[in-house]
């Protein structure tokens, strides 16, 4: 295959004139082919997102060459000519739609490029149709969920004949349904109109599809070859701040036990397959039934929120009304992790917005640690104090110039002596993973969306409050990253006491770190229980547009084809281990 991007030796650092610049890329080489499907994973803060940056020339390198097709980066005489032929889709959808209406938007980009009228309405034509957008052509861009708002984007830059499509983190925000549309559509793209992927990513079940995966550290290329190769190599991997999807673990782990099975299923289908292959080799006998214990489930105190009949509106009194929760109730006990789900637009984010009364309730009624928030004398200031929220978007909590600032921002402005809130700061900067001193001084825009996450968290845990309520707390995190900062916010429940409100989208974090799981659909409450309990509802999860944890779902394949039996869900990495050891022996 014939290149069309070649990286050389490619250095890049932020705030490079100061006298303390912060390196992103140190000597990149990278060759792209023309059709290639690559994925480029890697810790937060290893040049990622600085790299495909560099793909368009949205920066240029300090040192090094970057080239499209032969032209030069830094020859910006040749600037529109890249920016046609590398197309770039970015994380949050909501900051790349400038129009109201679907189809204006899509074609906003070859209007500015002067573009004759009949071949906008037939790139606009052609790029719906690719994107499967064609009937919601004259729908407003706001009224779209997650994953169709991510591909009227991606129709915007398919409107510019793009050879090469970039996307940076362009699935994290999204539900799994709508990850699944984005990752089909990609796929579809690649494979049935040769366009070029390059694919930023740390959903690493998204990785092995790919024809190569690279994976990057401290601003290096430090492993690169096809997924099932680089994968293969999980201690380097860990080493390097990268994990293999849960069920390429699971492989992992059963190849360590017995050398036969093979330890690079990537997939859910490969790892089924592979383990029926197995058992077809051993002498079976009847399967013993397996217990799928549950989660031990503290006793919660009284509810520390409490929520009755809630409904909320937007746009309320206009045409366009929406109508977000419908009579949704609940409870939170104190000092429980209760799990809140959903497929995008389901009103999830609505309902913890009335958690620190951000939103009120226009019916119903909402009583956080005794007050009811639709109360014009309750202290809401004070409410806000006891009830800390971490936005979806971390970049919209940070504004200080300075990372000890932005965190110190709560804790001054609650009147505490300054030795107090230096010491708040150090005690949430350690609860997240941020080194006091190394990062006390850094520029908030110089980090990484990751590093911002965490920012962001200790500005609000630095005020240690009473409920903590998360919304995609880990979204654009690195799998190590997840591990540690989950590690982290329940080692501050179980110290603090905290009562943890987590909303996600990522199963096997809901299934492993919760007391208590809540889905939510259409602004209504559709299930409620232990995580054990609700993962046994398989079906009615799909139904709402969720899932499974990988793994469990692998479990239930294989109990459905007698492998075992078991009374629920495998929602544990080391008891799956146990129940195919026994199965497999």
């Amino acid at each position: 295959m014939d290149s069309i991007i070649r990286l050389r030796n490619v250095h890049y650092a932020y705030d490079s004139h100061s006298a303390d610049p912060i390196p992103a890329l140190q000597g990149v080489d990278l060759t792209i082919h023309d059709g290639e499907f690559v994925t480029i994973v890697g810790h937060n803060g290893s040049g990622k997102s600085t790299l495909a940056r560099h793909l368009n020339a949205l920066l240029l390198p300090d040192r090094g060459e970057v080239s499209i097709k032969g032209w030069k980066t830094t020859d910006l005489s040749r600037l529109r000519e890249i920016r046609s032929t590398v197309g770039m889709v970015f994380q949050n959808p909501d900051n790349q739609i400038v129009a109201t209406i679907v189809e204006e938007d899509v074609a906003f980009g070859p209007e500015n490029l002067g573009i004759p009228p009949g071949e906008i309405r037939e790139r606009v034509d052609q790029s719906l149709e690719w994107t499967g957008l064609t009937e919601l052509r004259h729908r407003a861009p706001h009224l779209l969920s997650g994953g169709q708002k991510q591909r009227v984007c991606i129709a915007g830059v398919l409107a510019l004949r793009p050879q090469v499509l970039v996307l940076d983190e362009a699935t994290a925000m999204l539900d799994p349904q709508g990850r699944r549309q984005v990752l089909d559509l990609v796929h579809r793209l690649n494979r049935e109109h040769g366009i070029t992927i390059v694919a930023i990513t740390h959903h690493m079940e998204e990785a092995v599809a790919a024809d190569r995966l690279v994976v990057m550290s401290q601003g290096k290329i430090a492993l690169e070859g096809p997924p099932r190769k680089v994968f293969r190599e999980r201690e380097r991997m860990e080493q390097l701040g990268v994990e293999a999807p849960p069920i390429s673990q699971l492989a992992g782990l059963l190849h360590d036990w017995d050398g036969r099975f093979p330890p690079d299923a990537l997939s859910i289908d490969d790892f089924v397959t592979a383990v029926l292959r197995e058992s077809r080799f051993q002498t079976r006998v009847p399967p013993r039934p397996v217990a799928a214990p549950a989660r031990p489930k503290p006793e919660p105190g009284e509810p520390a929120i409490r929520v009755q009949d809630l409904e909320h509106y937007y746009l309320s009194g206009t045409p366009l009304e929406t109508k977000a929760l419908d009579g949704l109730s609940m409870e939170v006990g104190a000092g429980e992790i209760v799990g809140i789900m959903g497929a995008t637009g389901s009103g999830k984010s609505t309902l913890v917005q009335h958690f620190n009364a951000l939103l009120r309730p226009h019916r119903g009624q909402v009583e956080v640690l005794g007050q009811d928030t639709a109360d014009p004398k309750a202290d809401l200031r004070a409410l806000r104090r006891r009830v800390g929220f971490v936005f979806q978007q971390p970049e919209s909590q940070l504004f200080a110039h300075y990372v000890g600032d932005d965190v110190a921002y709560g804790p001054r402005n609650a009147g505490w002596s300054h030795r107090e809130v230096r010491l708040r700061v150090q005690r949430a900067m350690q609860a997240v993973g941020l080194d006091f001193e190394k990062f006390k001084d850094r520029l908030t825009f110089a980090l990484s969306g990751g590093q911002r996450r965490r920012v962001a968290l200790a500005g609000v845990l630095a005020l240690e409050p009473e409920i903590l309520v998360l919304d995609e707390p880990t979204a654009g995190l690195d799998p190590a990253g997840c591990r540690q900062l989950m590690e982290h916010l329940l080692n501050f429940h179980r110290t603090a006491g905290t009562t943890l409100v987590l909303v996600s989208h990522d199963m096997e974090q809901l299934a492993q770190s919760c007391d208590r799981l809540v889905a939510v659909a259409a602004g209504r409450l559709a299930l409620s229980g232990a995580p054990h309990a609700v993962f046994n509802q398989r079906e009615e999860l799909h139904r709402l547009g969720l899932g499974l944890p990988a793994v469990t779902e692998a479990m239930h394949r294989l109990r459905e084809h007698g492998l075992f039996e078991s009374d629920g869900p495998i929602l544990e990495l080391q008891q799956a281990l146990a129940v195919l050891q026994e199965a497999l022996a």
